[in-house]
């Protein structure tokens, strides 16, 4: 199972790809068709995706959520799942352009970490591993959603006032209002992300909170993402400061998931 999942990653790696080199040819060339076969391409990534991710799983005897390699991936999944949603649901392929090189970076970045499978510590042999990780991936993906539309609002006024922009770009409201909900979703997950963290650690350790690196980093997103809806709702921040915010909080992922790993040791060190 896991030379087939080797194998699945690199054809996905390839397809994601291509639907990156599709997108940029759509807005290219400007031909709807080039961005229904873009979708596709980036749609049938996504289920062989899920099959790499299932045979890893299959071969490693657990969930593949436990190391940089199978964070990274799942990662890459969880965003490529929500920017799929939210294409069809609000039919906006041109996100898929924005959203295309981000996944290609991240599931990139899976490509060069160790794929090996090892056994699990202690602390990570429970139930709540399933849920803790789940709803960061989901969290991470709507985020990476919100990043991707608040760069789209801060370039939307460079964008030439054509019939082609018009139709596959939203107004600037409409999307100031879908980044809000993308980050609404991604606060909601990672509101889920931190108890079920909090539970699991407590059983695991004996303590709900322990100022680790990686806790304290994930309760400074959450508070930067907290922020940003209660200055939009209580405020009624929007536009640009909105988007920015947006970013910035996007930064604050980042940074939570690669940049305490690699930099600030402890004990989340593992993932």
């Amino acid at each position: 199972m896991l030379k087939a999942e080797n194998t699945l990653f690199t054809i996905v790696m390839l397809l994601y790809f291509a639907s990156m080199i599709l997108y940029f040819v759509f807005i290219a060339v400007k031909k709807d068709k080039i961005a229904k076969a873009a979708e596709l391409v980036q749609t049938v990534a996504f289920v062989l995706h899920t099959a790499a991710l299932v045979c890893r799983g299959i071969g490693a005897g657990r969930l593949p959520m436990t190391n940089q390699y199978e964070f990274a991936t799942s990662f890459a999944w969880g965003l490529c799942l929500v920017s799929l949603i939210f294409i069809w649901k609000f039919k906006f392929p041109m996100l898929g352009a924005f959203t295309a090189p981000v996944i290609f970076l991240i599931i990139g970045y899976a490509a060069m970490q160790s794929k090996e499978v090892h056994e699990l510590m202690p602390a990570l042999r429970s139930n709540w591993l399933g849920f803790h990780v789940s709803t960061a991936i989901i969290a991470y993906g709507a985020f990476g959603v919100s990043f991707v539309l608040s760069l789209i609002f801060l370039l939307r006024d460079k964008m030439k006032d054509t019939g082609f922009w018009d139709k596959h770009v939203p107004s600037k409201e409409k999307l100031d209002i879908i980044s809000y909900r993308s980050v609404s979703l991604g606060l909601l997950f990672l509101s889920f992300t931190i108890i079920t963290g909090a539970i699991w650690a407590e059983r695991a350790w004996g303590s709900y909170w322990s100022w680790d690196p990686k806790e304290t980093w994930s309760l400074i997103t959450w508070l930067v993402y907290a922020v940003y809806l209660h200055l939009r709702i209580r405020r009624g921040w929007k536009g640009r400061a909105a988007a920015i915010f947006a970013v910035v909080g996007f930064v604050c992922v980042i940074f939570t998931y690669i940049g305490v790993n690699t930099l600030i040791p402890g004990i989340h060190s593992y993932a």
